[in-house]
């Protein structure tokens, strides 16, 4: 029996890119591995100035995080996906409703996204052939020292924008991203323009200003790390009173986007909201025991937090709540 032979080049590019959109990814690109010398050394100047706040982590493995060869050993091109998960719900506009990050509205998207991810290697180690011998690789969804914006950027998915969000030019910036790290050659696609311009909305909005400069972030100042990686209860008071009603995350500098007008419903029902996650009141969260944390929050992106995190970011919301009522009613 003859061996199909199997695809190589463009045709294997093109057959790439059909079955990441039958697996429900929006977008599909390649970026050649090579050792990112400009990135790294912006981010050393990044972490060298304090910006990463406690998330040590960042400063872990660096070598793997500015080289992908050196995470996986042999490999030639980076694969790079996005998933939308955008859902055109919003929040109860009451103040004291509790809001949470739309990415967390759902189900925990590196358990979403990896048995799609793991799919598609599986499909490309045998839609290679064998004349391209045994493909090897790895799959990540933002779980491993990979620069996943820098790759998908150079990928031709998009640009990253002055918030530090990748932004697609035909979706926005409501998406999730996950990469194939493999050892097989394909040819890579170009990086498309920064189409931010003179823009500054996302700049300007910020509450605490936490985009010190455009394309960089500090997550010391940041809503998103105070609420998800900032695990001590010494938040300065003037972060706190800026934090607003966010008990989970911040969406402001993607909200006021004007590429997010090009949002469109994501296709996957794992990344819908889950029942009252829009509607309930900080009251309301105030009264979760751990058990029903956990029990609430179970494959949910919200469990990072944990449940002493979470019940801190009630408690200061609550205060935040309380103390703009006071401003308004003095007399209260």
């Amino acid at each position: 029996m003859t061996e199909k032979p199997g695809l190589s080049g463009s045709s294997l590019k093109r057959a790439l890119a059909e079955h990441a959109a039958e697996l429900g990814f929006q977008a599909v690109g390649v970026s050649s591995v090579e050792r990112l010398d400009e990135e790294a050394e912006r981010l050393r100047t990044w972490l060298s100035a304090g910006y990463h706040g406690t998330m040590a982590w960042m400063e872990n493995h660096f070598e793997k995080r500015v080289d992908p060869g050196e995470l996986v050993p042999g490999a030639r091109s980076i694969i790079s996906v996005i998933e939308n998960y955008y859902h055109p719900d919003e929040h109860d506009a009451r103040p004291e409703t509790g809001k949470i990050s739309r990415y967390a509205w759902g189900d925990d998207y590196h358990l979403v996204m990896r048995e799609r991810l793991n799919a598609l290697l599986e499909w490309l180690r045998a839609e290679a052939g064998p004349e391209a011998g045994p493909v090897e690789g790895r799959v990540f969804v933002d779980s491993a020292p990979v620069m996943d914006k820098v790759w998908a950027a150079r990928s031709g998915l998009g640009w990253i924008g002055k918030h530090t969000n990748l932004i697609n030019q035909r979706i926005g910036s409501w998406f999730f991203i996950g990469e194939l790290v493999v050892d097989l050659e394909l040819e890579p696609d170009g990086p498309v323009p920064d189409l931010c311009g003179t823009c500054r909305r996302c700049i300007d909005a910020c509450p605490t200003d936490a985009i010190v400069e455009p394309y960089v972030l500090e997550a010391r100042r940041c809503i998103s790390y105070l609420t998800i990686e900032h695990r001590a209860d010494d938040i300065p008071d003037d972060l706190r009173k800026k934090s607003e009603n966010w008990i989970f995350g911040c969406d402001i500098c993607q909200e006021v986007c004007p590429w997010n007008k090009f949002a469109r419903p994501s296709g996957r029902e794992e990344y819908r909201p889950r029942p009252g996650t829009l509607d309930s009141t900080l009251e309301t969260w105030s009264t979760l025991s751990e058990d029903a944390f956990r029990e609430r929050f179970g494959k949910s992106p919200v469990k990072r937090a944990k449940w002493a995190g979470f019940s801190r970011n009630v408690r200061n919301a609550s205060e935040n709540v309380r103390e703009d009522y006071l401003e308004r009613e003095p007399g209260a």
